[in-house]
């Protein structure tokens, strides 16, 4: 090759790497390049269920982390969930590039707090992560989740490409899709979903926010929106809840942008019915659950409960 030549192709190379970095999530359009299926453990995180214990709980508190251990002792404690040795995944909703204030991802105090008492319960390794829309750097870090959660021990993982692995999701629309494998390869699955008004299925809270799983072409899933949430919660059932309800994205969802679109409810949430955990964060909406599509069908599949009182409903004030 010529020196001219030389210079006109590395010149090309260098500009389609500069678009390529720019857009972010150069591979969230496109195939892993895995293609043999990973054989899982389990598909299922959940512990058993305790009679004694309610399904839900609901604590509110100006202090949102004092707000999380309420509601996470009326359940039963994070031993309950979490015992010595586990690997755990932390799955917060980390998708848009924004700030706490705006409320489009989870609260970074919360996620923090949850790491440390993971990690207070003996868990051997606690990972938070999750797949963005917007760039993964950016996202992680302007969001506070990436700091909090390092600050309290945690392995905070940007994903690429090489993280995804080929998996059979068994739905009824989702098959084989490329999954982030931090989420298949652990002993516990926490997820950490934020209350949002969402344009398409009424609200993201726990189910809709285990998208975030998921590398390929998700847009595509949108054309089947209940029927693809409801497959990834039959999938992947996580073995906790934790609802952030402390700043509520009522309208402009899910992106948000607009703090005249937050309301403030300083309010937090813990599940073990991931249905009834849903439904009561649509209420903050000023949603009715029993009309939201994908909770009937989630209930219609034996995933959950619409009436959350049916499971035990604690409210710690």
């Amino acid at each position: 090759m010529q020196r001219r030549d030389f210079i006109i192709q590395t010149g090309k190379a260098l500009t389609l790497a500069a678009v390529t970095a720019g857009t972010g999530w150069f591979f969230y359009d496109r195939p892993t390049a895995s293609s043999k299926p990973l054989a899982l453990k389990t598909k299922s995180f959940i512990i058993p269920p305790d009679p004694k214990l309610p399904g839900l709980t609901l604590a509110r508190d100006e202090d949102h982390v004092r707000a999380l251990n309420r509601a996470l002792d009326a359940i039963g404690g994070i031993k309950r969930f979490v015992k010595a040795g586990e690997k755990v995944t932390v799955k917060p909703n980390i998708g848009w590039d924004r700030t706490p204030e705006q409320a489009a991802d989870t609260n970074p105090l919360l996620v923090g707090e949850m790491v440390r008492l993971c990690l207070e319960a003996g868990a051997a390794e606690v990972i938070v992560t999750d797949v963005p829309c917007n760039d993964a750097r950016r996202t992680f870090i302007r969001s506070g989740i990436k700091e909090a959660a390092e600050n309290a021990g945690a392995r905070v993982i940007l994903p690429v490409e090489e993280d995804f692995v080929q998996v059979d999701l068994g739905g009824e629309l989702l098959s084989r899709w490329p999954v982030l494998k931090y989420f298949v390869q652990t002993d516990r699955l926490i997820n950490m979903p934020i209350v949002k008004q969402h344009s398409l299925s009424t609200c993201t809270i726990g189910m809709k926010n285990l998208y975030g799983i998921l590398g390929g072409r998700r847009n595509q899933l949108h054309q089947q929106i209940d029927r693809s949430i409801v497959d990834l919660a039959a999938f992947c059932r996580p073995t906790l809840v934790v609802v952030d309800a402390t700043r509520v994205l009522v309208r402009g969802g899910p992106t948000g942008g607009s703090l005249s679109d937050v309301d403030i409810h300083n309010t937090v949430l813990c599940a073990t019915d991931q249905v009834a955990a849903d439904a009561r964060g649509a209420e903050f909406l000023k949603a009715r659950p029993e009309r939201i599509g994908h909770l009937i069908l989630a209930e219609k599949t034996g995933l959950g409960k619409i009436d959350y009182n049916s499971i035990g409903y604690k409210e710690i004030v």
